[in-house]
Parts: C-alpha cells; sequence; structure tokens
C-alpha cells in the first residue's frame, strides 16, 4: 500500500530545493522589504527539514510492518 508520506514528502523536497536554490543564486536586492532576511532561502530549509520528517516517518513504518495512524 502507497503511504502517502512518500509522494508528499518528495514534492516538498523538490519545492524546498527550488526555494533554497532560488535563494542562493538570486538577486539578493529583493530582500529589502524583509529588513535584508532571505525568505526563500529559510523557507526552503523549512521545507526541506518538513520532507525529511515526512520521508523518515515513512521509512519507520515501513520497518515496522504497518502504518501508523
Amino acid at each position: 500500500m502507497l503511504d502517502i508520506r512518500i509522494p508528499v514528502g518528495v514534492m516538498f523536497g523538490v519545492m524546498g530545493a527550488l526555494l533554497t536554490g532560488y535563494g542562493l543564486l538570486g538577486d539578493r536586492s529583493i530582500y529589502g522589504r524583509s529588513l535584508g532576511i532571505n525568505i526563500n532561502l529559510v523557507w526552503g530549509c523549512v521545507l526541506i527539514a518538513f520532507a525529511a520528517c515526512l520521508l523518515i516517518l515513512s521509512a519507520r513504518a515501513r520497518a515496522r510492518g504497518g502504518t501508523e495512524r
């Protein structure tokens, strides 16, 4: 049975990677409105961490042989 955490985790991981890449490689002048905080980089890292949590939970459930509720 397909665990919904796998495709959702992959989706958030890809979106996080794109956002992080844009935050690292994008124009720094657009962050003037956010007090110089690189919002794209911060939220990209948050999305990657969330995706990692989902994928870890899915792997743990698969290793135990069942699904968690």
